[in-house]
């Protein structure tokens, strides 16, 4: 992910966090706050110590922005996602993420056209 496409600051999680709106599954939370005046989507991890050691939350961190990137055109832009991965995110492979993730953002119609499944 590019440095203008991550939420790295404290205030901007919070911002999103008090003033979004979020949807849920077993394994993520998503939040999204519209932000009009950028042109692309920011994105900000959550993996807390809860779900494993620091090798299993660099991971599950990789495989959601992999996801991120491989669905980039799809997303709706203008807006800011924080994902927090909940415990049973842990023990998934990439694909299992990617499914879990793609019911997040049907759920959630962040989706600007509906994609093709693969």
């Amino acid at each position: 992910m590019r440095k203008r496409n991550r939420i790295k600051k404290n205030e901007d999680f919070q911002n999103v966090f008090k003033n979004g709106t979020s949807m849920a599954n077993r394994q993520f939370v998503i939040y999204m706050l519209d932000q009009p005046n950028e042109k692309e989507f920011r994105i900000g991890l959550s993996v807390s110590k809860k779900i494993g050691k620091a090798v299993i939350r660099n991971q599950v961190k990789r495989y959601i922005r992999q996801v991120f990137l491989e669905e980039k055109q799809n997303i709706l832009a203008g807006k800011d996602y924080i994902i927090i991965a909940r415990k049973p995110a842990a023990e998934m492979n990439y694909h299992e993420v990617k499914k879990s993730l793609l019911h997040l953002f049907r759920k959630t119609k962040i989706y600007q056209k509906q994609a093709k499944e693969s």
